[in-house]
Parts: C-alpha cells; sequence; structure tokens
C-alpha cells in the first residue's frame, strides 16, 4: 500500500507542481485553516516534527506566524522531501520515512495533517502504530486531524473514524490528555465533517 499511495502522490506532484492540490487538498485557504487549528495545540510550539510534510508548506505558515524553532519534517514521498530541503531553512530538516521505523526525537510538538484520510488496507492498524511512534518521539505532546464518522455523507475514498474511539485510544494506549475540536469549519458556510485532537504528555492548563 504504501508503494501506490506513494505513486499517488508523485503524480499529482507531476500533475500540479508545488502547490495544496500537489497534496490532495481542495486549496490553500483549507490547507492553512488546519494548520491553524493543529498549531493551536500550545501558545509556544518550541520545536516541531512534522510528519507527513508534504512540500514543507506548515513551515512556511509557522515561520509566517513568528515561530522560530527547529523544524523536521517526515514524508514517504522522496520529491517532498527534495522539495523541503530546498526552502535552505537553516533550523529545519527533512528525513525520508522508509521503513516506519523510530522517528526523529527531540522535538516538542509532532502535527499531523490529512495522513490519515486516504483509504488503505489497515487504516487503524497504520492510525494507531503512527501515533506510537509519534508519541515515542515527541517531548509534548502531538496535534493531528481525521475524518469524522459524525457526518452524513462519507466519500468512498476516505477514511472516517469516530471521534469517541480516537479519544479512548489516546487515554487507555498513550496515557495522554486529550483535547477534541470538532468545532471548526475549513470555509465560510462550511460544516464540521473533520476534527482535530490534542494530546499531550503533561495536564492542559486553563486559557
Amino acid at each position: 500500500m504504501t508503494d501506490k499511495l506513494i505513486a499517488h502522490y508523485q503524480a499529482l506532484f507531476k500533475e500540479h507542481g508545488a502547490s495544496a492540490e500537489a497534496l490532495q487538498w481542495a486549496d490553500r485557504d483549507t490547507q492553512v485553516a488546519r494548520f491553524q487549528v493543529l498549531a493551536e495545540i500550545a501558545p509556544d510550539l518550541g520545536s516541531v516534527l512534522d510528519f507527513g510534510c508534504g512540500l514543507g508548506d506548515l513551515l512556511a505558515y509557522l515561520r509566517q506566524n513568528g515561530f522560530e524553532g527547529d523544524y523536521c519534517g517526515v514524508d514517504i514521498v522522496p520529491e517532498f522531501i527534495d522539495a523541503v530541503t530546498r526552502l535552505a531553512d537553516p533550523k529545519a530538516r527533512a528525513v525520508l520515512d522508509q521503513d516506519g521505523g523510530p522517528l526523529p526525537k527531540g522535538y516538542d510538538y509532532a502535527i499531523v495533517s490529512g495522513v490519515f484520510n486516504n483509504v488503505m488496507d489497515d487504516n487503524r492498524g497504520f492510525f494507531e502504530d503512527t501515533l506510537r511512534r509519534l508519541w515515542q518521539a515527541v517531548e509534548k505532546g502531538i496535534a493531528f486531524n481525521a475524518m469524522s464518522t459524525w457526518v452524513d455523507y462519507h466519500d468512498p475514498g476516505l477514511w472516517y473514524v469516530d471521534p469517541a474511539d480516537v479519544i479512548r485510544f489516546c487515554k487507555e494506549e498513550l496515557k495522554g490528555h486529550v483535547t477534541l475540536r470538532h468545532d471548526y469549519v475549513l470555509r465560510e458556510g462550511g460544516y464540521p465533517f473533520e476534527f482535530a485532537v490534542y494530546v499531550s504528555k503533561e495536564p492542559v492548563q486553563p486559557a
């Protein structure tokens, strides 16, 4: 399945070039809307592990919003890793995820956007294994999004998961402190067909 997924994104990149569409997003605005929600896991992100980094668009978004920390992008698509490397950010690096092994360590937060969306042979296994890997790698927490089963319409090409099951896994398996965000929309007049989860290693302090 990994080879098929790599080929899928290589084809999109060849067709659309360096754009949100190459990463299977509808447009740049909805991509950035997701970044905004995920980055709200903490007022100071410290350093970031961007799992499924694509072309490094999260890094550009964070830099534009005052982030000065270290960044590491991880992806399975070699062309995407090359694109992040070409950004030539002195505090950023990119790593090809080839074997599902240990991830780079020492980063405060992992941010994961869109990685769990595509239907594959074992979505649930991939989802849980990825969160375990990230939890072992990061120092403070993980922010990720997924498609919600709490909707009336399902696209057959996308994987949907019950937010309640996700919360249960994050609390019982990861032993994390969990916040569910099912309150946001990606464009004016839209509805919340996806959700975001923050999983922190320490209790979340009230604002």
